[in-house]
């Protein structure tokens, strides 16, 4: 019988420990790491376009039935009045007690039929509730794959990014691309296929800056569409991006997607943790960071944190929403964009490589998280202001930058801070880091989200 992740902590004694020990360490894409160069890759979404197949990394899970829009609002903090066909929008959901337990993009295909695509974490909880809180709800998975030849997926995905995205696929689908507003879904035509798209953004600002379109269809229809998409991009110099460069859009799309579910500790939610194997995601994925405490709640998040406080609707009954009602007015995290000193972050991952005795942690590029949860320690005069998650290396800014939620007080534009890279035991609780020392690197508060 597999262990439910509720027994898996009762076993290990403390989510932190487990999720610590855990050997995973970052979040796969099973695509090729390369098409061409990562750095090319990463530049051309910034140029031309850049195509990724994100066939197989995310869970898709449909949900179908009378009651998808009362169990999107029972646990949703968006606003569903005028949420519908052909509509997507950025799911977000907590616990009672206001703690974030995850996001994804939610995609109305029908007048009772929604998909909700991303990590695992929001999809499963989802799934949860719609099978045992008695909604009158049909439930279907579509889970993610760990291989790129590992077969049963039902959809093809394919994002491009970048200026020439939109001429790109007007190529490719012969002149039948409709005008997509920000966030819609269209239907239209590539090599003799029905084709739908949601028009967002993975490398810049959503609804600010360049543009792009997520493809999808039937997984038997994904070869030709992709061989379509890529013969039309061939004259605008498109690059397909692989797994290396697709880990990095986070850096310029601000999105922090790969958090700790606060799921681990309310009573509550102990049915939900006996419904969730303990190899799951939520119960195998890797915590790393130089970020260290043994309470787990010390690692939750709250909307706030994410820049997700403007998708809270207050004006219906959601789960978390008097919780999160009553910290309306409390001093809140700031998402922002943390630029490293250039000279700080080239000793590092040089001390990785050629120093003599115990190293820095080696910088992974262009993404340099070694763990799926990744929550390093930032300070002003030695005082812990906020949280350092994503990071990595940039060849649109030629610099390495990171994503991070910092006190108000510190998020100021052009406030100096420091941030500490590489683990407290020096990895000796994970196997598959190298043995390190820990290393401060300073950085600049250059933009919000």
């Amino acid at each position: 019988m597999t262990e439910s992740l509720e027994a898996k902590i009762a076993r290990i004694g403390n989510p932190v420990d487990m999720l610590r020990s855990a050997g995973r360490g970052s979040y796969p894409f099973p695509v090729p790491r390369e098409h061409t160069n990562w750095r090319d890759e990463q530049e051309a979404w910034g140029t031309t376009a850049t195509l990724f197949d994100q066939s197989h990394h995310m869970t898709d899970i449909y949900f179908k039935g009378p009651d998808t829009r009362r169990l999107l609002s029972d646990f949703g903090v968006n606003d569903f009045t005028k949420f519908g066909p052909n509509k997507g929008k950025q799911f977000v959901a907590c616990n009672e007690d206001g703690g974030f337990i995850g996001d994804a993009i939610l995609f109305g295909l029908g007048d009772d039929e929604f998909s909700l695509v991303g990590t695992p974490t929001l999809p499963n909880w989802i799934a949860y509730n719609a099978e045992t809180g008695g909604y009158d709800v049909e439930v279907r998975r579509d889970e993610r794959s760990s291989t790129v030849e590992q077969e049963g997926r039902s959809t093809y995905r394919y994002q491009i990014q970048g200026p020439l995205a939109l001429k790109i696929i007007e190529k490719a689908s012969g002149g039948s691309l409709p005008d997509i507003r920000f966030f819609n879904i269209g239907t239209f035509t590539i090599a003799g296929t029905p084709v739908r798209a949601l028009n967002h953004t993975m490398t810049g600002i959503p609804g600010e800056e360049h543009t792009g379109l997520e493809l999808w269809g039937p997984v038997e229809h994904g070869p030709r569409v992709l061989e379509a998409i890529v013969a039309a991009g061939e004259e605008f110099g498109m690059r397909r991006g692989g797994a290396l460069a697709y880990a990095s859009t986070t850096l310029e799309s601000g999105w922090i997607g790969l958090t700790v579910p606060a799921i681990y500790t309310q009573e509550s939610l102990k049915p939900y943790r006996e419904y969730l194997p303990g190899d799951g995601y939520e119960g195998a994925s890797a915590l790393g960071g130089s970020l260290l405490s043994d309470d787990i709640e010390d690692y939750y998040l709250t909307p706030w944190d994410l820049g997700y406080g403007r998708l809270i609707h207050w004006d219906h009954e959601f789960l978390g929403r008097d919780a999160l009602r009553s910290r309306v007015h409390e001093p809140h995290r700031v998402k922002v964009s943390l630029a490293w000193n250039a000279d700080d972050a080239a000793r590092v991952m040089l001390d990785g490589l050629l120093r003599e005795g115990t190293r820095t942690r080696y910088f992974e590029l262009p993404s340099i998280p070694y763990s799926t949860f990744q929550y390093d320690m930032v300070q002003v005069k030695d005082s812990v202001v906020g949280i350092s998650t994503r990071a990595g290396y940039n060849s649109n800014v030629r610099g390495f930058s990171s994503l991070a939620m910092l006190d108000e007080a510190a998020a100021e534009i052009g406030g100096e801070v420091v941030v500490t890279w590489g683990e407290p035991d020096g990895g000796a609780a994970k196997p598959h880091l190298e043995s390190h020392v820990q290393a401060s690197i300073r950085a600049t508060v250059t933009r919000h989200f």
